[in-house]
């Protein structure tokens, strides 16, 4: 294939590319976008593969490039259909460090095949910022798995000591390597030594930062995945490869920057901090002394009086499957003339746009989601707020306590509604580890069940009545 249509077949995927991330910005043009950026990606591939002559005989041959391509559609097919929709978080981490890992070990694959006297500079630098990103990514998207998935693994992985100075000087070692490695042009046992460093750099920098911080960290993994993949275009002197990976590394970046605004953080405390039981909180039991519990009638009562709801869903809404039976709920209550709006936090779940994902699956309008700037303006005109398995993200300390360990990250004011209804199994503390005084306020109504059965109960209590 000549030089010219390899060119333009990179051009026609670019666009497509660009396209497809386009459309993922809305719910409406979401699976359109989607297909776009597989269309995009087949036709790189398949360019790439007769472009290099692969089926002829080239770099590695059909039957191991067909072997590849059949595990890992195999193994793609598989977790699409059998992933839940509450592990989706865990997922994309894990597809992070792929991605990472898939960059470094095609820069060595390049370090070691091509001799020293036809590698630039230019080429050396690249391969030390493809060595150094995607192994960081590889085992920060591990570790980020693991605390995720609540993996019993993580409990044996150590904490460090003065994270903050180790990171550092884990940090400094491997940049002086990558720095070498750059300069050197004969560096096959820098590379190696790069990428080292860099998997212990990527362990450092992600087992010390707080769980609730994983949103954040998610997006970050995601840009340094796509930046790690332009290194390796650049290795290669892959235009589509470059170009994809400098799609992706943007917009990693630019969702990291909403995240942290959404939690009144900066990405250095994201990346050098905690947030977790760090800061000064009341123990639970003296908090959760006046909590007072409800059953299915008596929400259902305050539903059926209402004149304006706002359901709050998170993280126990997914893990329970409610998203249809919360759909039902609000159906019921639109038709009776009742308003009803969902408050979306930025960061609900445990990963960006995880509630808007669920809510979609069960063809909640996207209308009716409102985010959490926008529904706090209205909390106080709120008959009743149902919140269904969120803790963190409608905590009050992060409102009202300087000392608290989420001090100054904004939550939807669940508090401040006529009525606050909370769906939960139990007390339990979310992923900041601190108990949360809303549970105990005295417009607030504790419902202690699963979400999905609960919200049924509600559901058909309604109906009777």
């Amino acid at each position: 294939m000549s030089r010219a249509w390899v060119d333009l077949v990179y051009l026609i995927a670019a666009v497509l590319f660009i396209l497809g991330l386009k459309g993922l910005t809305h719910p409406r043009t979401a699976v359109r976008g989607n297909l776009l950026g597989a269309v995009a990606m087949l036709l790189a591939v398949l360019v790439t593969l007769f472009d290099r002559q692969v089926f002829g005989g080239g770099v590695f041959g059909y039957t191991l490039i067909f072997l590849g391509l059949v595990i890992g559609s195999a193994i793609g097919v598989w977790l699409s259909i059998t992933i839940r929709l509450e592990s989706m978080p865990e997922l994309v981490a894990l597809f992070n460090g792929l991605g990472g890992a898939a960059s470094f070990i095609v820069a060595g694959a390049y370090v070691t095949a091509t001799p020293s006297d036809e590698t630039s500079y230019a080429v050396s630098f690249a391969t030390a910022a493809s060595g150094l990103i995607g192994a960081v990514t590889l085992t920060g998207s591990l570790v980020a798995f693991a605390k995720l998935a609540g993996h019993p693994l993580l409990k044996r992985m150590p904490a460090l000591p003065h994270s903050t100075v180790t990171n550092a000087v884990v940090g400094g070692v491997t940049l002086l390597l990558a720095f070498v490695c750059a300069i050197s042009l004969s560096y096959d046992f820098w590379f190696w030594l790069v990428v080292i460093a860099s998997l212990g750099l990527g362990y450092c920098l992600t087992i010390s930062i707080g769980g609730a911080d994983m949103p954040v960290v998610i997006a970050l993994l995601n840009s340094y995945s796509g930046l790690a993949a332009a290194a390796t275009g650049f290795v290669l002197q892959n235009n589509v490869l470059i170009i994809a990976g400098a799609l992706v590394g943007a917009s990693g970046l630019i969702l990291t920057n909403v995240m942290c605004k959404a939690m009144n953080r900066s990405l250095t405390n994201v990346l050098f901090g905690t947030l977790g039981p760090t800061g000064e909180t009341k123990d639970a039991d003296e908090v959760y002394v006046n909590v007072k519990a409800t059953g299915p009638d008596e929400v259902a009562m305050l539903l059926d009086v209402a004149r304006r709801v706002v359901i709050v869903p998170g993280y126990g809404m997914a893990v329970a499957q409610a998203q249809h039976a919360v759909r039902d709920l609000a159906n019921f209550l639109i038709a009776k003339g009742i308003e009803v709006e969902f408050g979306i936090h930025p960061v609900a779940g445990r990963m960006p746009g995880h509630m808007n994902v669920l809510l979609a699956e069960a063809d909640i309008p996207y209308e009716l989601l409102k985010e959490m700037d926008e529904i706090n303006t209205s909390m106080e005109q709120t008959d009743v707020c149902l919140v269904i398995g969120a803790n963190d993200t409608v905590n009050p300390d992060g409102r009202d306590n300087p000392k608290s360990a989420i001090a100054g990250m904004p939550i939807i004011n669940a508090d401040k509604a006529r009525t606050c209804v909370v769906i939960k199994r139990s007390l339990s503390p979310g992923f900041a580890g601190i108990p949360n005084p809303l549970f105990a306020a005295d417009n607030t109504l504790m419902f202690f069940a699963d979400g999905k059965q609960a919200v049924l109960d509600i559901l058909a209590s309604l109906k009777e009545g």
